[in-house]
């Protein structure tokens, strides 16, 4: 194994997706297998692949978190990442997307394209992200080769070039045959797939000329690597065919992203996208880095995006990495430390690594510099909430320790405590709140019991508004502190934010930050309950008497005062939407808007695609499954379905209101019981 396969730029990451029981795993164990990092092809259905490791994964023959699994091809490493294809898990594909370097995206011969195809395919496009297509299971009864290409112009995207044809598809005889780019007729085909968005190729073409085939061949890697071409490659992971040229065309075709070398930039850059416990009950997260490198024992800076959009800064110092690597690959260690000289391993740009040392760290946390802009998703956030209790007495603090911890892998789930021992998560769905349900069990000892699933909604500010309490040890302030805030609306996606009016010297540094956290914690329930964003709290008094006050004071005094300048600003509560899109057939057209409307969608247009209708529509989160289950019995099964975040709406009505768990601050005096009960109890 060559050195070089682990120098900067040498490191492909590469996404493998698709649609659940496309064969996605077992893709990643046949590239595995005929690639020489593994001697044998392990099964979804015996439990003894690479990538599920997880009890839970080999049991339900399903991807729930993301893996990495390395090879050598084409002179470079290929680090694998098998994302799930439930749409449960939506949120760990959106983790890998921001890793990837490309994308293989799967297909079954027999179901062709499936509407979480298309989800995917669609976010992939978005990115930009160079993205192949394996047609997989040529060999089962029912594949389909020609009318599937036909298929997948129509419903998936026209910008595809197949790279193989299939004799015998739907046999155990099936074989594929590369198409080679020295035929003319190919390289006419390809010629003016590219043309499409080529104008100066589109002009020779017109003028009766064809490139030779290493120009296209050069232009067909330009234009995969842009993400405006899609080839596509037909075979079976079963059997091993096709996947050669595969393989040829992920080596050719896809290529790193440009890393920054080390030297160059500010200090090295990643991102976290999974994390997991070794089996000493340690914190290990999953790096990919973009720039610079890390080694262990170094102290690094990660930025974390809390609810609300606000980033906070944390450091440690790494106290060990396991580069992913290839099987027999040389270590990549550096001589570095203190007396002795011990060896240390270092993470270099466009590699991912195992780092371990760094208790705090969740996924999604970024290393090195914030980002400047709001969070972006591709999918929509979680949209059910839920209560979880123990079923034991006496575990509640264990289940709660437990729920942070799986949190800490999935900060989506958003835990928070919800009173009597309980906790509340949010959920995509059933299967997620299954698999949280027999985590829980087996990984923390903690059987426990959901309550019924309910929508998630949210509030702004409508307005500006401001509150003070100050200091007067004869009338209604029970602290000794000054607090005066100012609450108004920010723009849409701005998230949340706080700032000072006042001399950041004029209180010491911890009551400062006892005000902050006080503050942007409150915001976790607004005057009806729901998390408040979009929203700028400005500090504008302070106070205090010296050495009687104690950063509890700020803490305490700090919610009541947010509370009702949130009041006089005015809150109001927002219901999420998706946007959604779902193709039917013509005949099923009315009665498919008919069951929209009742919904509360708003229909916002129906438009003829090819031999199907396609209808968009916006419609409340919380009816989006209602939907997804009727859509097979109105179109006879023929009608498929994706979705996006959409424009979230006012709710109508009275505004709904979700239980306190805060003591709530909106009433002094049941709040202040609150803080004296709590008092005791500690």
């Amino acid at each position: 194994m060559p050195d070089a396969i682990l120098n900067p730029g040498t490191t492909l990451n590469l996404g493998v997706l698709a649609h659940i029981d496309a064969g996605k795993t077992s893709l990643t164990e046949r590239l595995l297998l005929d690639n020489g990092a593994i001697s044998a092809l392990g099964s979804v259905d015996a439990g003894s692949t690479q990538t599920d490791t997880g009890e839970i994964e080999r049991e339900r023959g399903i991807t729930i978190r993301s893996a990495v699994a390395p090879f050598a091809a084409g002179g470079r490493q290929i680090n694998l990442v098998d994302t799930p294809g439930h749409p449960d898990f939506i949120a760990e594909v959106e983790r890998a997307l921001s890793v990837l370097d490309g994308a293989v995206l799967v297909l079954s011969a027999v179901e062709g394209v499936q509407a979480q195809t298309r989800v995917l395919l669609r976010s992939l496009r978005r990115l930009r992200l160079p993205t192949l297509l394996f047609v997989n299971k040529i060999d089962r009864a029912g594949a389909r080769s020609d009318s599937l290409l036909a298929d997948i112009r129509a419903r998936l995207t026209p910008d595809i070039l197949a790279m193989s044809t299939v004799r015998d598809a739907g046999t155990a005889a099936a074989r594929t045959a590369v198409r080679a780019l020295e035929r003319p007729e190919f390289r006419r085909e390809a010629a003016e797939a590219l043309a499409e968005h080529d104008d100066a190729l589109l002009a020779r073409l017109v003028a009766g000329e064809l490139p030779p085939a290493d120009g296209v061949r050069a232009l067909l890697a330009r234009q995969c690597g842009a993400g405006l071409l899609h080839p596509v490659f037909f075979g079976s992971a079963l059997t091993g065919e096709g996947i050669a040229a595969l393989t040829d065309g992920i080596t050719t075709l896809l290529h790193p992203s440009r890393t920054v070398p080390a030297h160059s930039g500010p200090g090295p850059q990643g991102t976290v996208f999974a994390v997991e416990r070794t089996g000493t009950g340690e914190k290990a997260a999953y790096l990919r880095l973009f720039s610079g490198e890390v080694r262990e024992r170094q102290r690094v800076t990660y930025w974390q995006r809390e609810p609300g959009g606000r980033q906070a800064e944390f450091s440690g110092r790494i106290t060990g990495i396991d580069v992913v690597r290839v099987p027999g690959a040389p270590d990549n260690r550096t001589a570095h430390g203190a007396a002795g000289g011990t060896a240390g391993r270092r993470l270099t740009a466009g590699s991912i690594g195992r780092v371990r040392g760094l208790p705090g760290i969740r996924v999604g946390d970024r290393l090195g510099e914030p980002e400047d802009r709001p969070e972006q998703f591709h999918f929509s956030p979680p949209s059910l909430e839920t209560v979880v209790r123990a079923c034991r007495p006496g575990q509640e603090a264990r289940l709660h320790a437990a729920l942070l911890a799986l949190a800490d892998e999935d900060p989506l789930i958003r835990t928070r405590a919800a009173g009597g021992g309980a906790t509340s998560v949010l959920l995509y769905g059933a299967v997620q709140q299954e698999v949280l349900a027999a985590r829980l069990e087996r990984d923390f000892g903690v059987e426990v019991r959901f309550e019924p699933v309910r929508p998630v909604y949210f509030e702004r500010p409508e307005g500006r508004g401001e509150a003070v309490t100050e200091i007067d040890r004869r009338g209604p302030n029970d602290f000794l502190a000054t607090v005066g805030l100012r609450v108004e609306a920010a723009p849409r996606g701005a998230g949340v934010t706080f700032v000072r009016e006042v001399e950041l010297g004029a209180l010491p540094r911890a009551f400062h930050r006892a005000i902050e956290e006080s503050a942007l914690g409150a915001l976790h329930q607004g005057v009806y309950g729901w998390e408040v964003t979009d929203c700028a709290v400005t500090l504008i008094r302070t106070g205090y008497v010296a050495p009687l006050t104690v950063a509890a004071h700020f803490r305490h005094l700090t919610p009541l005062v947010l509370m009702r300048a949130l009041q006089r600003a005015g809150s109001r509560v927002f219901e999420p939407y998706q946007a959604l899109e779902a193709e039917i057939p013509e005949d099923a057209l009315n009665a498919v808007v008919g069951a929209l409307v009742p919904l509360g969608a708003e229909v916002t247009g129906s438009t003829e695609a090819g031999p199907s209708w396609r209808v968009t529509a916006d419609l409340p989160v919380r009816r989006v499954q209602e939907f997804r289950q009727a859509l097979p019995g109105l179109t006879r099964g023929e009608g498929a379905m994706w979705s996006r975040p959409g424009q979230d709406r006012p709710v109508r009505g009275p505004a709904p209101t979700r239980p306190r768990t805060d003591g709530n601050p909106l009433n002094r005096e049941e709040y202040l019981r609150f803080l004296a009960d709590r008092s005791l109890a500690d």
